[in-house]
C-alpha cells in the first residue's frame, strides 16, 4: 500500500519531493520534543495549496493518515509521525504573498519564519507580534497549529489574536478558506477552532496576518532579585497598578547561568532572579509607566534595575532570555521543557513547590517563562546516561502540570497537547468535555487521518460511543509505532 502511495505521491510532486528510505526517513523521526521517535513511512514536501490538497486526497483515498510538520520546533510532540503514514512537511512553501501596510495584513504560505514576517513588515512601519522564543526559526504554520505565544503576548495576545484568515486543506483533499482579510467574520467562528487545533482539523497552506504598528517607543528594564518570591511579587504588583508592558519575563539562578555560559549576557551578578519588564507606545506614557515599574521593583526588593540605553543593550537583555532553552544544555546533557499555566498571584507558592519536587527527586529545575501571564516553562534537568535519572525527571515533569491544575491553570500555554500531554487531558476536563471536543475533531476529519493519537488522551475512532477513558499515554496504549 504504502509503495503505490509513494509512487502516486511522485506523480504529483516530482521524484526529488518524496523520501521513502528508511534512513532518510530517520531525520524526521521526531519534532523539538526528540524524547518520543516514530519513523514514518513516507516524507513529502509540497510547494503550494494545489499540490498540498493533492497529496492528502491521495491519503484519504488510500485510507493513509497523515500528518502535517512545519519546521520541526515544536515542543509537545504534535509533529510526531505516524509509522503507517505519511509526514507532509510544508518547510518548502515559504513565499510571503503579500504584505499591505494600508490593510496592516500580511499573507504568507505556511513555511514562512515567525520573524520573517516582521522583517518583510519593517519597511511600512509594522511587525508581526507572536514572538516565540524560537521565532528565528519557527514557522507561522505551526505557530498556528499551536496557537503560540511567547514574549510579549501579555499585551499582544496569542497567533489566534492576529490571525484573521487562513486556507486550508481538509482531511479529505478539499481546499477551504476560513475568514479572510476582515476583523471578524461572519457565521461560526471556524477560525477559532482551526488556530490551535494541533494539525487534528487539517493543513494550513495560506495563512492571512494582522501586522502591528511599531511603537514610538520601546523601554527595557532589567530587575535583579534576591529571591523569585521578590520577582513574582514585583510581577503582580506592576500589573495590579494597572500597568500593561508589553513583556515580563522572569528567569531564575539556574536559568541565568545556563543563559551566562552560553551568550554572556552579562545580567547581575548573584541574582536569585531577574524580570525584564520591556514597555512600548507613546512616549509619555512609557516613560511614566518605566518610572512606575522601576518603583514597583525596588519595593519589592529590586537591589538593582538596570534601563536599557540603546537597541543594543535592550538585544543583550533579550539575547538572555530568547536563548534560555538552548542554553540550558551548557549545564545540563538531557533536560524536559515544560509548559504549564498558573494565575500570576500564585506564582511564588508554585515556585516553591517546584523547588520541593526537585529537592525530593534530586532533579534540578531552571524555570524561565512569561511571569505576567503565568506561563510556566520550567526545565526539567537530568542525564540520560544515569540510571533512572530520566523517569525521575518525567515524574517532577508531571508533578508541575499537575500542581498548575490544582492551582486552577492549564496543562499547556502554548507549546499544545499533542503527544505528551494528552494523559493529562482528563485531569483537567471531564469525560463530557473531552467527548465534546471530539465532535468537533469528528466533523472535520471523520475518518481520522489528520494527525491521529494527538490531543485526546486515548486514540478513538469517530462514530464509537463515548466513555469514559483511563488517561494512559497514547503511546503506552498503542506502542510507540502505532499511535492511531
Amino acid at each position: 500500500m504504502i509503495e503505490v502511495l509513494a509512487n502516486r505521491m511522485r506523480a504529483i510532486l516530482g521524484p526529488g519531493r518524496v523520501i521513502s528510505d528508511r534512513q532518510e526517513l530517520r531525520t524526521y523521526e521526531c519534532d523539538g520534543l526528540a524524547h518520543y521517535k516514530v519513523v514514518p513511512a513516507l516524507v513529502v514536501f509540497p510547494h503550494d495549496a494545489a499540490e498540498c490538497a493533492a497529496v492528502v486526497g491521495a491519503c484519504a483515498q488510500a485510507g493513509v493518515p497523515f500528518v502535517a510538520r512545519g519546521s520541526g520546533t515544536g515542543l509537545s510532540g504534535g509533529a510526531l509521525p505516524h509509522a503507517d503514514g505519511v509526514l507532509v512537511v510544508t518547510a518548502q512553501m515559504r513565499d510571503i504573498i503579500e504584505v499591505s501596510a494600508a490593510d496592516e495584513r500580511a499573507v504568507v504560505q505556511p513555511g514562512v519564519i515567525n520573524l520573517q514576517v516582521s522583517r518583510a513588515a519593517a519597511a511600512g512601519g509594522h511587525y508581526y507580534a507572536p514572538d516565540p522564543s524560537s521565532q528565528q526559526i519557527c514557522s507561522i504554520g505551526g505557530n498556528v497549529a499551536e496557537n503560540s505565544g511567547g514574549a510579549h503576548c501579555l499585551k499582544y495576545g496569542f497567533t489566534v489574536n492576529h490571525v484573521t484568515g487562513v486556507q486550508v486543506v481538509t482531511p479529505d483533499g478539499e481546499l477551504v478558506r476560513l475568514g479572510g482579510r476582515a476583523p471578524d467574520a461572519p457565521g461560526y467562528d471556524l477560525l477559532g477552532a482551526f488556530v490551535g487545533s494541533e494539525g487534528t482539523l487539517g493543513v494550513a497552506t495560506e495563512v492571512t496576518v494582522r501586522l502591528t504598528r511599531q511603537p514610538e517607543t520601546v523601554r527595557t528594564l532589567l530587575a535583579a532579585f534576591a529571591t523569585t518570591d521578590q520577582a513574582g511579587a514585583a510581577t503582580s504588583a506592576i500589573i495590579a497598578e494597572g500597568v500593561i508592558p508589553a513583556a515580563v519575563e522572569m528567569m531564575d539562578a539556574l536559568a541565568i547561568e545556563a543563559a551566562e555560559a552560553a551568550v554572556r549576557c552579562g545580567y547581575p551578578a548573584g541574582a536569585g532572579a531577574v524580570l525584564i519588564v520591556e514597555l512600548d507606545g507613546p512616549a509619555a506614557e512609557v516613560d511614566a509607566q518605566t518610572e512606575q515599574a522601576r518603583r514597583l521593583c525596588e519595593r519589592a526588593g529590586a537591589f538593582e534595575v538596570r534601563d536599557a540605553a540603546d537597541a543594543a543593550e535592550r538585544a543583550l537583555v533579550w539575547k538572555g532570555r530568547k536563548s534560555a532553552f538552548a542554553a540550558v544544555g551548557r549545564i545540563s546533557p538531557d533536560y524536559i521543557v515544560q509548559d504549564g499555566v498558573i494565575p500570576r498571584t500564585s506564582l511564588p507558592e508554585v515556585l516553591h513547590r517546584i523547588g520541593e519536587a526537585s529537592a525530593a527527586r534530586g532533579v534540578r529545575v531552571a524555570n524561565v517563562f512569561h511571569a505576567g501571564d503565568g506561563n510556566l516553562h520550567p526545565l526539567v534537568l537530568f542525564d540520560d546516561a544515569v540510571a533512572g535519572e530520566a523517569e525521575r525527571a518525567e515524574q517532577v515533569s508531571g508533578e508541575i502540570i499537575d500542581l498548575c491544575i490544582e492551582y486552577g491553570g492549564s496543562i499547556t500555554g502554548e507549546h499544545g497537547v499533542g503527544v505528551d500531554k494528552a494523559r493529562y487531558m482528563p485531569r483537567q476536563f471531564t469525560a463530557d468535555d473531552l467527548d465534546t471536543m471530539q465532535l468537533v475533531r469528528c466533523a472535520f476529519d471523520p475518518d481520522g487521518l489528520s494527525n491521529p493519537g494527538k490531543v485526546f488522551p486515548t486514540p478513538r475512532l469517530c462514530g464509537e460511543v463515548p466513555g469514559r477513558r483511563t488517561g494512559a499515554h497514547p503511546l503506552q496504549e498503542a506502542g510507540q509505532a502505532e499511535i492511531f
